[in-house]
């Protein structure tokens, strides 16, 4: 905190009072330098995080939006819950950490997306047919074509047999 005074960063808080409606910290702080008393006030950070869609429209940022359209997604896989509410937590993290306390969904999806390929690709097939709004079989198709590929130069991994 600056000192309104002489811009010291320096001071210490003599006294810290709780508003009546719970809504803000009143301290009473002295600046180190010049030994000038100040009031300064703390108070939840009540902006929302948004994300813009698609058509432009903006909407808060709502963690169990992701976290249900991920267990959806990953319904009767061998996916645990923790590891899901990590891709929310990351996801989360993505949008609080943008400058402009936004970020559009082709971002966050893209995110997401990123995670469940590394962790489960039948959930991260299911989530691309919603999230990428296949307009038929062909761009399915070729989505899949492209999960396979880095497969197909992989070495076979079967079991070697000692005689």
């Amino acid at each position: 905190m600056k000192c309104p005074f002489c811009s010291h960063e320096n001071d210490k808080v003599v006294d810290s009072r709780e508003s009546k409606e719970g809504e803000s910290i009143r301290r009473r702080r002295e600046c180190l330098q010049c030994g000038k008393r100040y009031t300064t006030y703390e108070r939840i950070d009540e902006v929302p995080f948004m994300v813009v869609k698609k058509d432009g429209r903006r909407e808060r940022f709502d963690r169990q939006k992701v976290l249900n359209g991920l267990m959806r997604a990953c319904e009767k896989r061998p996916v645990s819950i923790g590891k899901l509410e990590q891709i929310v937590n990351e996801a989360e993290t993505f949008v609080v950490d943008s400058p402009d306390r936004e970020r559009t969904t082709s971002e966050i999806g893209e995110l997401i997306m990123d995670r469940l390929k590394k962790l489960d690709k039948v959930a991260y097939v299911r989530f691309a047919s919603v999230y990428l709004d296949f307009k038929d079989v062909k761009e399915f198709m070729s989505e899949l074509n492209s999960l396979l590929k880095p497969q197909e130069g992989a070495p076979d991994k079967a079991p070697v047999r000692k005689q």
